[in-house]
């Protein structure tokens, strides 16, 4: 197969299809305005991992120690994704990408903002990812006021550490910072943290962190951030949490800006650049029926990753990119896109794949929920992890639709069923699996055998 791709952007979902393209035969072109690997590999994914294994060996290092490993692991991963980048097919350039065009790249020098390169493809992916998403408030920009970037690279632990945001990011960093010493205060706006986990698994993983003294204010608007802390409106009662460190953790927004995406006709909006989520393809602005999506899509322009706001996932980036290049080659995959895990790397770990409880009820769904806990599991009294618990939903057939898991190795476990969803495995399939014994797994099998 022979043709022409260019890929804006180098994270998860860029630097694999480019890979992938390229042994295919195509000969892509790379732009990448910062590091090669994107923000996962850099400053999200990989550098939040280590700090996460690091934290729960905060007895035995150091923070600075840690961040001086993060920076180590960083270094390496990104030499290797800039190999990939040198392979035979791929040409990388270091720039800011905006279009000219429909058909047209233009790259810009980081430096100075100047034209240095017009580049044209038969193919246009863009892979641009995310960034930060700030508060509108009082204070954002004061000096003790940080994103997860640069609470990244702190190599002093803050004796006060206030996280706004009780998703992902700030779950994460309030565990891995009330590890290393940190007093940590969450204040939250919604009721419960991770909004988009199964609520009984959430509230479990807050009183575990409560437990370990990280102070929750749920329900809590914030109002301002001030040298001194933050300030929050709580039950119409205006209250401040003192803090030497203000992590603003309030989720991530796509990163569109600078891409000139009206000159090329791209429909977009602030959750991202819209697409057919079938094949990647952009849709045009201009289109006169956006509800054919076929006929509203540009043939030659795709969007994967966190640009188009559909799953905000390192893995979907990848898996969303595999899937545009293999509509490029005209060939056909068995991606489920809908089946999709996620953990949050918290201490104990969370994750889950597909449907959860209260999904099922807002839809009106007949479901089963079968439960399992950990304390009975030989595994995990040996590891002195006995605080676990799972859930395994199923339809009317007994088909898997959802798993949920809070404990030691939630994400391991949750893709063994994710897995199994894929293949359309029903209950009392996984029930006869014979599972290694002792392993955290068998908690998996003794759920499906309830």
């Amino acid at each position: 197969m022979s043709g022409t791709l260019i890929i804006i952007g180098s994270g998860p979902g860029g630097y694999r299809a480019a890979d992938y393209a390229a042994k295919q035969g195509l000969q892509v072109t790379v732009i990448e305005e910062a590091y090669a690997g994107g923000t996962c590999l850099n400053c999200g994914c990989i550098p939040t991992k280590s700090l996460c294994h690091d934290a729960a060996m905060a007895d035995k290092r150091r923070l600075a120690e840690a961040i001086e490993r993060k920076e180590l692991i960083t270094a390496q991963l990104r030499q290797g994704v800039e190999m990939l980048m040198n392979q035979p097919n791929v040409t990388f350039v270091r720039g800011k990408a905006r279009f000219k065009d429909a058909n047209t790249v233009e790259v810009l020098s980081v430096s100075d903002g100047s034209v240095v390169n017009t580049l044209t493809a038969d193919n246009i992916i863009i892979a641009t990812g995310s960034i930060t998403k700030m508060l509108p408030i009082e204070g954002v920009d004061l000096p003790n006021v940080v994103t997860s970037n640069e609470l990244l690279d702190v190599k002093e632990v803050p004796q006060r550490l206030c996280i706004v945001g009780a998703g992902v990011i700030g779950m994460e960093f309030a565990s891995i910072f009330n590890a290393f010493g940190s007093k940590v205060t969450v204040v939250e706006f919604l009721k419960e943290c991770l909004p988009a986990t199964d609520s009984e698994l959430a509230k479990r993983l807050r009183k575990a962190l409560e437990k370990r003294g990280v102070e929750f204010f749920m329900q809590s608007a914030v109002k301002r951030v001030t040298p001194e802390g933050v300030v929050f409106e709580r039950k119409g009662q205006e209250q401040t949490v003192d803090a030497d460190l203000v992590l603003m953790a309030t989720g991530r927004k796509p990163n569109t800006d600078g891409l000139n995406l009206e000159a090329a006709g791209i429909l977009y909006d602030r959750s991202g650049i819209r697409v057919n989520p079938e094949t990647m393809q952009v849709k045009r602005s201009d289109a006169p029926n956006q509800g054919e999506a076929e006929k509203a899509c540009y043939p030659h322009l795709y969007a994967i990753g966190d640009v188009n706001g559909l799953q905000m996932l390192a893995h979907a980036a990848t898996f969303q990119g595999f899937r545009a290049v293999n509509h490029i080659l005209c060939r056909a995959d068995r991606i489920r896109l809908d089946v999709m895990p996620a953990a949050v790397f918290t201490t104990p770990e969370v994750a889950g794949v597909g449907l959860t409880e209260d999904l099922c009820k807002e839809q009106g769904l007949s479901y089963t929920c079968k439960k399992g806990h950990y304390r009975a599991n030989g595994k995990a009294m040996a590891m002195e992890e006995t605080d676990g618990m799972v859930k395994i939903l199923t339809d009317v057939s007994g088909r898997i639709i959802g798993c949920h898991v809070l404990g030691a190795h939630a994400a391991d476990m949750v893709q063994e069923v994710a897995s199994l969803m894929n293949l359309g495995v029903t209950i009392s399939q996984l029930a006869d699996m014979v599972h290694i014994h002792p392993t955290l797994a068998e908690v998996l099998q003794d759920t499906a055998r309830n």
